[in-house]
């Protein structure tokens, strides 16, 4: 997978970012054909004069933008020549997101009414519209509601004829910018489908893919690498719902096309909404390292599951609507990212990765807060917001990316090591097992084959046994049970006493063996207890292998009478090897047992007395050992 993900990556990359290109330049070709040939979007549906929550009257032209928010706004005016006289396009649809409005003439007469009463109303009468289910009296929802121009034409509407558009934002607790929530658009019967397809399916398809992102690339990624983050599963959830999010977002104006109560299309917005800024709140925890500030955030990722729900039962029980409460959300949607904020903020100090996380968050953070300032003063084009996240979102997916790639490279690191720990085994192997002992064991061998046959071939099916002892070693990365190391080395003492005869005498004084040790740590220190301590020495002498335990480590504790030798001078004549002694085999199994244990090896010799070399190994470097 590491070669695929080496030799393949740049290239996915490249793929990856002209399909994204690809999509851009297809959406925005699309855009500026539809806009030119297949319909118009008025701003107002006509020209004349508005007025806003009562307040002085304000000329209004054609191709004018209303950028006010309101809670109510008036209309007075005239249709365009175009859509009157000439019968140029065959309906209209106005797209209506979280109003009620009603068209009339100044005499009364009503041509098209979406409001809460006449909803309530049968269908055949004058209101095109019918009662839902989820609908309560100050929920308009998302809507789309067709006039033809034929019937308007039959009831006598001309250029000439003056009629009057009232439009009403219902929710007291704020108001709403006009051109964000009413839209015209002329067309032929099959118009909103054909802008649809050319406006909104590229930008659909393209948050696909960021959903596509989510789900599969980077926990994928994260897995190739050779372990589950939790970061890149916590950031998949931040594209998935960002992509869904955005989906939902860019089919608003056309969700009353295929789902019919325009409730749930406002509360499919909402929700996607809720599961975005959840997944961004649980991706915030991702990346916290202190215990204290992980549980802070797993409680307010909680909370604000908590909340939604009840949000979502107070619509379903018909109590408060989504939007009602959206300001509430909004509120404790800031505070709790910004809780997020400090926590991470108090984990800035010598982390330069954390420091780099939160500014890439000031771009979504700082429209978040032009779009709250939105609500109060009118700024023209709004939904800065989207940008931001846009921004902040890019930024997220190329560290994550540098990020996979240095984990890369560490994993490459890492074999390496895991090469070099194999040849290093190879090394203590080769060391133990010296061609002289290898000599001297098989013609041991050979001469008892005469004298005693059957304890030559019991010889020679324990020196086999050593001898695998000593391959099964170079698959062993862990250290192995004192028992496991003990039947080994027993074996090399079995063989050494067929050398020595009666000048060797080996003793056991085992008094715990419930610890672990690295394998073929203990034969070094027994060898050289055999050949340079005993085996020097005319009379022989005996070896003792012993094994104690206190209150912070156990202690291996090999001892012999032999010959001894000046420590002192042996440490100033390392490498020089003027005592005989293996000091490259010694300090390979002194670095062994630090890094795998934490251990050390003590060595302590008289000369003419004998030698002691203890092993200690810390308590609290042991694992549990497996039944």
């Amino acid at each position: 997978m590491i070669k695929v993900l080496k030799s393949k990556g740049w290239t996915l990359a490249a793929v990856l970012v002209a399909l994204v290109m690809l999509i851009s330049g297809i959406l925005v070709a699309m855009r500026f054909y539809v806009r030119m040939n297949l319909y118009e979007t008025p701003a107002s549906l006509l020209e004349g004069k508005y007025s806003v929550d009562g307040g002085e009257w304000k000329p209004l032209k054609a191709d004018q933008t209303i950028t006010d928010h309101f809670h109510k706004i008036e209309i007075r005016g005239t249709m365009s020549k175009n859509v009157i006289s000439q019968i140029r396009f065959e309906e209209i649809s106005i797209t209506t997101k979280d109003v009620w409005f009603e068209l009339s003439t100044t005499d009364g007469e009503k041509l098209s009414v979406y409001t809460f009463e006449a909803m309530k109303l049968p269908y055949e009468h004058l209101a095109v519209g019918r009662p839902y289910a989820l609908e309560l009296q100050d929920t308009p929802g998302y809507r789309i509601t067709t006039i033809l121009t034929q019937y308007l034409y039959t009831k006598g509407i001309t250029p000439d004829t003056e009629l009057v558009l009232t439009v009403e934002y219902p929710y007291s607790a704020s108001r709403k910018s006009f051109d964000n929530c009413f839209q015209v658009t002329y067309n032929f019967s099959s118009g909103l489908y054909l802008r649809f397809f050319f406006e909104a399916l590229p930008v659909v398809l393209l948050f696909v893919l960021v959903c596509f992102f989510g789900l599969f690339f980077f926990p994928i990624a994260g897995r190739i690498l050779g372990k589950m983050d939790y970061r890149y599963l916590a950031f998949g959830a931040v594209c998935f719902f960002w992509g869904t999010y955005m989906i939902v977002q860019s089919l608003s104006g056309f969700l009353n096309l295929w789902i019919m109560d325009p409730t749930l299309c406002m509360m499919l917005d909402h929700l996607t909404e809720f599961g975005f800024v959840a997944s961004i709140l649980f991706y915030f925890k991702a990346n916290m390292r202190r215990d204290g500030s992980r549980l802070i955030a797993n409680l307010t990722g909680t909370i604000y599951l908590g909340v939604a729900i009840t949000l979502l039962i107070l619509q379903l029980t018909g109590t408060a609507d989504l939007t009602a409460t959206s300001a509430l959300m909004n509120c404790i949607t800031a505070a709790f990212i910004l809780l997020m904020i400090v926590l991470l903020a108090t984990e800035v100090k010598g982390s330069r990765d954390t420091l780099y996380f939160l500014l890439s968050w000031i771009p979504m953070l700082l429209t978040l807060g032009m779009d709250f300032v939105d609500r109060f003063v009118s700024i023209p084009g709004a939904y800065f917001f989207r940008y931001g996240m846009a921004v902040t979102m890019l930024v997220q997916i190329i560290a994550l990316c540098y990020d996979l790639r240095q984990q890369y490279l560490e994993r490459l690191r890492y074999e390496k090591m895991q090469k070099e720990l194999y040849e290093a085994n190879v090394a203590v192997m080769v060391s133990q097992i010296q061609p002289h002992f290898m000599y001297n064991a098989l013609t041991s061998i050979a001469m008892m084959c005469k004298i005693d046959p059957d304890k030559a071939q019991e010889a020679t099916v324990t020196f086999a046994k050593y001898l695998r002892g000593n391959m099964d070693s170079l698959k062993q990365k862990e250290p192995v049970p004192f028992e496991t190391e003990l039947e080994h080395l027993k074996k090399y003492l079995y063989i050494e006493q067929l050398r020595f005869g009666k000048k060797l005498n080996v003793e056991y004084d085992i008094q715990v063996t419930d610890f672990k040790l690295p394998q073929l740590s203990v034969q070094p220190l027994v060898e050289n207890a055999v050949k340079h301590g005993v085996g020097m020495k005319k009379k022989g002498g005996t070896v003792t292998i012993a094994t104690r335990e206190t209150d912070e480590a156990y202690e291996v504790v090999i001892t012999d009478d032999g010959v001894g030798f000046d420590v002192e001078a042996t440490r100033e004549d390392q490498g020089k090897h003027k005592d005989g002694r293996s000091h490259v085999g010694m300090e390979n199994t002194k670095r062994r047992i630090m890094e795998m244990c934490g251990g050390e090896v003590v060595i302590e010799s008289t000369i003419d007395v004998g030698t002691t070399a203890r092993l200690i190994l810390p308590k609290d470097h042991q694992t549990p050992i497996e039944d």
